[in-house]
């Protein structure tokens, strides 16, 4: 072969690899644009979709990437606050001096466009002291972040379930969070425009300002009720196990009900200072419900007092009244349990008479084995996280 030929050659192949690069990087670039419209497109829909009530125009501010890495110090570890099923949370300082909490949606999270949407139009629409409050969000390719004002003390459960921490809630402080709670709750459920049920209150999402009151966060899972809808089906289970109302766990089927029972769970738990689901022993309670319903069971209710509160002899009387609700709450029937109305009252009127309480759901270690062996298609995780069904919504 000549020289000529192989300079003809070498040009041929150069040409090819250069345009094959060339529409390799213009591939490139029209699918990155593709991506970047389908964003942009579902930012839009994101901001303007109309909610179940028929509202819309909502007033988010959105925050740039570069200003959250500036205030959480590029999602720094020492920055970082925690974590849940969605994804990590972190403190951030913006230049204006705000500290900000900065929750970043785990791309491996099932909260997708619509959970994200509905955390986002629920806390915006919705204004109550004890309800955390939205300060807007960022979206960065495919991350999603929600933006909150920062809470110094955390979660109630970093101090319920610490036993150096748990002493620096007296009991005039766990009244104040159980009442402000229920008082959140109330507002969720009957004062604000829209009816919403949460569907995964537990400790941990029950943050606590610098005076040590309680904001109800996380409303990636909450549903939104019309004022005359009482209860709806899902064939997709989502929420923590040990908190879940039965009707929810074993039917899917979800109500006011459903949050007032993982109230009564919460109640018990900050009365007595232990985690529903920290009960191994095979030989004794399933969980602290089952435990509770014993010892009321035996006129014994105050033996489940956290211990670090038994100097509270003045407040022997509230103790008990809170056991006694909380037990009320978690009637194995939703219709008997207590309205958050009437949960309120309970609680601040104590000369006020309440019913007997029954004996509460999944107090049978071997009804439970049975149960869940019925329920199919779904998957239970340990340790009290998140549970999902595989199902889609």
């Amino acid at each position: 072969m000549t020289g000529k030929k192989k300079k003809k050659i070498w040009i041929v192949i150069a040409v090819v690899i250069t345009v094959v690069l060339l529409l390799l990087g213009c591939s490139w670039f029209i699918m990155r644009k593709i991506k970047q419209g389908k964003w942009k497109e579902e930012l839009d829909k994101l901001m303007t979709l109309e909610d179940n009530d028929g509202g819309n125009g909502h007033d988010l501010r959105m925050f740039t990437y570069s200003s959250i890495l500036a205030a959480t110090n590029s999602f720094s570890l020492e920055n970082k606050l925690g974590g849940g099923g969605f994804g990590p949370v972190y403190k951030g300082k913006m230049d204006e001096g705000r500290e900000i909490a900065v929750k970043v949606l785990s791309r491996r999270s099932n909260q997708g466009l619509l959970e994200f949407k509905t955390e986002l139009i629920l806390i915006s629409n919705i204004q109550h002291m004890n309800l955390v409050k939205l300060l807007g969000f960022c979206i960065h390719g495919d991350e999603k972040m929600i933006v909150y004002d920062y809470m110094p003390n955390k979660s109630l459960d970093f101090f319920l379930f610490d036993p150096a921490k748990k002493e620096l809630l007296n009991w005039d402080t766990r009244f104040n969070i159980i009442e402000g709670i229920a008082q959140g709750l109330l507002y969720l459920h009957k004062y604000s425009r829209l009816r919403i049920i949460h569907r995964d209150l537990k400790a941990g999402n029950i943050l606590l300002d610098e005076n040590m009151n309680p904001k109800i966060s996380d409303f990636g899972l909450a549903k939104i009720f019309k004022q005359n809808v009482i209860e709806a089906n899902t064939n997709r289970r989502v929420g923590t196990y040990g908190y879940m109302a039965p009707e929810y766990a074993m039917q899917g089927i979800y109500s006011v009900k459903s949050d007032v029972y993982s109230f009564g769970v919460l109640v018990l738990e900050i009365v007595s200072g232990q985690k529903n689901n920290s009960f191994h022993n095979e030989e004794g309670p399933l969980n602290l419900v089952e435990y509770a319903w014993e010892l009321w069971s035996k006129d014994a209710a105050l033996e489940l007092v956290d211990p670090t509160l038994k100097s509270s002899r003045s407040h022997i009387d509230q103790l008990q009244r809170c056991i006694h609700v909380g037990l009320l709450c978690l009637e194995n029937r939703a219709t008997d349990r207590p309205t958050t109305e009437d949960v309120l009252s309970m609680l601040k009127n104590e000369t006020m008479m309440l019913p007997m309480p029954k004996c509460p759901a999944f107090v049978s270690r071997s009804s439970v084995v049975y149960e869940l062996e019925n329920v199919k298609s779904e998957k239970f995780s340990a340790n009290g996280l998140s549970m999902s069904a595989i199902d889609g919504r």
